[in-house]
């Protein structure tokens, strides 16, 4: 596995935790049934987990995630909801511990971006997906990250994030090579879509760019950053008065793409 550069501090799970089934899987929810039974790969703290339990129930989910105290945040939310039907497994994506076609659907929010090798992360995925089933992938792309105003210190942020997402074994531009990683996966049906998150009024710029003002201090890719040499503690200072001078600005526009698929096996 790739080292996983966002880390779990609170302004992490903040962002994470506003993750929905509407919000983040919303390609995929046309074609769920209830009664499948669906693999959340990388569940992080739960909260799409949960909204497609509810959605195949009484077909089970199982949560995925690469270290039990990781699981453990997802556990928490299923919990915290009272649902019954998801399982939990600690596993590597790269070598799934489930025999061949096991799952109607395997879904995966932001994963291929970190993981080591995503051709065969997916290869995986579809080794334990029944004939006929669906692997679902949406990931984002940091280099088409669009903002206003223009500022520098977020144009900094995105080099930096970049170079340590890569120094880190990931890639962070893993929206547009969604298509071609499904295809050297060996997948010959696929349907490739698109879709964005958008940040542009108060409250929305308010929690986007406070999180990241806050995030860019203290999350695992600030020490990742510091102690590489990537930035120093002043250039991390600089970066993220450039995220409040956004939240703060009443043009203040941002949106985020992702690239989408649905491979079916």
């Amino acid at each position: 596995m790739a080292t996983y550069t966002h880390g779990h501090h609170e302004s992490v799970l903040r962002s994470h935790r506003w993750r929905t089934a509407e919000n983040s899987a919303a390609y995929l929810l046309p074609h769920l049934s209830s009664g499948f039974s669906l693999l959340d790969v990388g569940c992080g703290p739960g909260t799409i987990t949960a909204e497609l339990a509810g959605l195949v129930a009484p077909g089970r989910v199982t949560a995925l995630e690469q270290t039990a105290e990781a699981l453990d945040l997802a556990r928490a939310e299923i919990t915290r909801r009272g649902l019954t039907g998801v399982d939990f497994a600690v596993g590597d994506v790269h070598a799934l511990d489930f025999p061949d076609d096991t799952f109607d659907v395997v879904h995966a929010h932001q994963v291929l971006q970190h993981v080591a090798d995503p051709v065969a992360a997916l290869r995986e995925m579809r080794r334990v997906t029944k004939p006929g089933g669906l692997v679902a992938v949406r990931d984002s792309d940091y280099a088409a990250f669009t903002w206003f105003p223009m500022l520098p210190e977020l144009d900094e942020w995105l080099d930096l994030y970049q170079r340590v997402a890569r120094g880190n074994g990931g890639e962070p531009d893993a929206g547009r090579r969604l298509l071609s990683w499904a295809r050297a996966a060996g997948f010959t049906d696929v349907t490739a879509t698109a879709s964005v998150w958008c940040f542009a009024n108060p409250e929305d710029r308010e929690w986007w760019g406070g999180m990241w003002e806050e995030r860019v201090l203290d999350s695992e890719m600030a020490a990742s950053a510091v102690r590489t040499g990537a930035a120093t503690e002043t250039d991390l200072r600089r970066i993220s008065a450039g995220w409040r001078r956004w939240a703060d600005d009443p043009d203040g526009w941002l949106i985020i793409p992702h690239g989408e698929i649905l491979c079916r096996v």
